[in-house]
């Protein structure tokens, strides 16, 4: 009997992985050996850098933050207490946003957290 080799399914599987690795550089987008193992890699780390970039992103929100926090003379971590202790439940992204955008608001919020945080501390004392 002749040997089977799956011809047509085998090639259309390296034809595939070969079109993945198309712009790789050198042997990783010629030989189906080196492209295989470089797109399994690439799409490792494509996995792994969609979660990462959500870190990535809420790092430069607090960041921004920080920046307007301290312009208007309070620590970033202050004025979160302040937020959280004045109820005010917005999430990094959106205040980042305000703070860029609207000034004027992010002001107002800087001081209702600077009020919460008063009546805090008076509360503690009492």
């Amino acid at each position: 009997m002749a040997r089977a080799t799956n011809s047509p399914a085998s090639r259309k599987r390296r034809k595939k992985v070969l079109k993945y690795a198309k712009g790789y550089f050198g042997n990783k987008s010629k030989l189906f050996r080196y492209a295989k193992e470089a797109v399994q890699h690439a799409w490792q780390y494509a996995y792994r850098d969609r979660k990462k970039k959500k870190g990535e992103w809420r790092s430069l929100w607090i960041i921004r933050l920080n920046a307007a926090c301290r312009e208007a003379g309070i620590s970033y971590s202050r004025f979160v207490e302040g937020l959280k202790a004045a109820g005010i439940g917005l999430d990094r992204k959106v205040l980042a946003d305000i703070a860029v955008n609207d000034p004027k608001a992010f002001g107002a919020l800087i001081e209702q957290s600077r009020e919460a945080l008063k009546a805090k501390a008076s509360a503690k004392k009492s």
